[in-house]
């Protein structure tokens, strides 16, 4: 057997009861993508299937995440989304010690990798992934997430209404870390809170949202600029979709204030207003607020990365990557007033 970081046997056992294939596992790799869950390809009597768990030792809530994860992607199951499909799911730790499901692996390239051949080579292809990226996340907005069996995976009502505060009250929790700096490094961060509350959209339609749905949670077929499948669902909820929108408005690697992924070659990708132009021609969704979604993101993701810069100024996270998220938090913050003031 092929070593892999779970009991296969204790694996095999529970795919027999799923009748999910005969024999002993074979051609694992290891993946990479998601935070630290374990995932992994493998094949069984002649089907592949991809393995998803969190880490060896997890989070308390890393099981109910995972959960949320399956849910989800079998909720999609049948719908014009680009996703990876369900296969089965595990919610108990007595098989595996902790809960897992199996998803058809996705045929496709990740942008956030240097792109390979036809993508390098051809602006054309480079331009139909901004717009593909875009339909598939439309498509997501217009998923009746009701009879997609998701009327409980997230409380619908008040949803905008919660957002600033939240985000907010997570930044002042960092105060609690020795050291840390943020209050007077991020600027006036409470102002963008009062924004939102001040300027929250009246439009609100619910649907299911992606949560993450950066350019590195994205692939993209093999041949072409198709979008293959949004992957990495572990923020899912339901909420106000244009959520997704204001997530590529803020992490969109055009923006050289804001660059993890350092895509190459660039050209032919699309400026992000076109991209939030073309969501709103194909989803039907109100986009005369979209600015807001924006302004949300920036803040909510800030809130995000500044936890690695207070635990690495009370020592508990290395100083290297506190500085660098600390850095992006704060041109984040920027990007924030920008889109406030109507740039």
């Amino acid at each position: 057997m092929t070593y892999l970081p779970v009991d296969q046997e204790k694996l095999l056992a529970w795919m027999d009861k799923q009748v999910l294939g005969d024999g002993d596992i074979s051609n694992a790799r290891m993946l990479s993508g998601g935070t630290q869950n374990i995932m992994f390809l493998f094949e069984r009597d002649g089907r592949r299937f991809v393995f998803r768990a969190p880490p060896p030792h997890p989070r308390a809530e890393s099981n109910t995440i995972m959960r949320r994860e399956g849910v989800v992607l079998n909720g999609l199951s049948g719908t014009n989304v680009p996703h990876p499909e369900f296969i089965a799911g595990c919610w108990d730790t007595e098989t595996l010690g902790r809960y897992f499901y199996l998803m058809e692996p996705v045929d496709g390239i990740s942008p956030a990798n240097q792109l390979p051949k036809p993508h390098s080579q051809s602006r054309d292809i480079r331009n139909r992934m901004s717009f593909s990226y875009m339909e598939g996340m439309a498509a997501l907005a217009g998923v009746d997430y009701q009879a997609a069996g998701l009327k409980d995976f997230g409380k619908a009502d008040g949803f905008l209404e919660r957002q600033a505060g939240r985000w907010l009250s997570q930044i002042e929790s960092y105060s609690k870390f020795e050291n840390w700096t943020g209050s007077t490094d991020l600027g006036d961060y409470p102002k963008i809170a009062q924004w939102l509350d001040d300027n929250i959209p009246t439009d609100y339609q619910p649907g299911i949202i992606h949560g993450d749905c950066h350019i590195g949670n994205v692939m993209f077929a093999l041949d072409s600029g198709e979008l293959a499948a949004m992957i990495d669902w572990e923020m899912s909820t339901i909420g106000d979709p244009r959520i997704d929108v204001g997530w590529v408005m803020a992490t969109w690697p055009s923006d050289p204030e804001f660059r993890i992924f350092n895509i190459e070659p660039w050209d032919g990708f699309a400026e992000v207003s076109d991209m939030v132009k073309h969501y709103g021609d194909v989803s039907g969704r109100n986009m005369d607020s979209i600015h807001w979604f924006g302004v949300l993101a920036c803040f909510k993701l800030g809130a995000i990365l500044e936890g690695t810069h207070a635990r690495a100024s009370a020592g508990k996270a290395p100083k290297e990557t506190g500085d660098i998220l600390h850095g992006i938090t704060i041109n984040l913050f920027k990007k924030a007033h920008r889109l406030m003031a109507g740039g």
